[in-house]
């Protein structure tokens, strides 16, 4: 994957366009990811590890469909439920009711079957007093309960977490872990992104290492996080 990174500063949109005729922009190209090539099977809890920068939300959003690799392709199969970011997907004027129907439509859901879901997605957000308020007055916390419980509520063929269960406290985590450990039962691929080793670990079957767009390592959970503590010396 590889992006073009501005080498000057540009203050305006005028600016802009007047070096664009004139042909006086210039860039750097910067590789995001190099030559990354796996295979995740069906029902596996697959992780990403690495440090910031590594690679590792490129990855996730070239999976989810949200970029197109520069050189390469993704072949998925199976329906794709992506918590990337925080909020994305929700207009944040909206209430959160309103925001269930108009995240579950850009996931693929009918509105029927989001509908049905609508009373599991507030008791899993525990967010039953704040329904008919409007997102922007939400905390992180509260959207990333949201989100989940939207993400989650129809179960996919793969799931895509990326750091989403680092926000909030222990006790919702614990309750998301759950409900990943419930969809790996029921035969859901997970892919998830955490800085938590210790959450890699319990939920994942196999991890992926990136540094600076590297592959450095692929394999059993145990092994890879092993070698990326004492190599990678992470503090935990």
């Amino acid at each position: 994957m590889k992006f073009n990174m501005s080498k000057e500063r540009v203050d305006n949109i005028k600016e802009y366009f007047v070096k664009l005729l004139k042909h006086q922009l210039f860039y750097n190209e910067f590789i995001a990811l190099h030559d990354i090539t796996f295979n995740v099977n069906r029902g596996d809890v697959f992780g990403i590890v690495g440090l910031n920068g590594s690679g590792k939300s490129t990855l996730l959003k070239i999976i989810s469909g949200i970029l197109k690799p520069s050189i390469g392709s993704v072949n998925i199969k199976g329906s794709i439920s992506p918590l990337i970011e925080l909020g994305a997907g929700f207009d944040f004027d909206l209430t959160a009711r309103e925001n269930v129907i108009l995240n579950g439509l850009v996931l693929g859901y009918n509105r029927h079957d989001i509908e049905s879901k609508m009373d599991e997605i507030i008791e899993f957000s525990e967010l039953q007093e704040f329904m008919d308020v409007a997102v922007k007055n939400f905390s992180s916390g509260m959207v990333a309960r949201l989100g989940f419980a939207i993400a989650t509520a129809v179960m996919p063929d793969i799931l895509i977490v990326d750091e989403i269960l680092s926000v909030g406290d222990f006790l919702f985590q614990e309750k998301c872990e759950k409900r990943i450990k419930k969809m790996m039962d029921a035969g859901t691929t997970v892919l998830i992104v955490s800085h938590s080793l210790e959450q890699i670990e319990r939920l994942c079957t196999r991890v992926l290492w990136l540094d600076k767009g590297q592959m450095i390592a692929l394999g059993k959970t145990d092994e890879v996080c092993r070698e990326y503590k004492s190599k990678a010396e992470v503090k935990i």
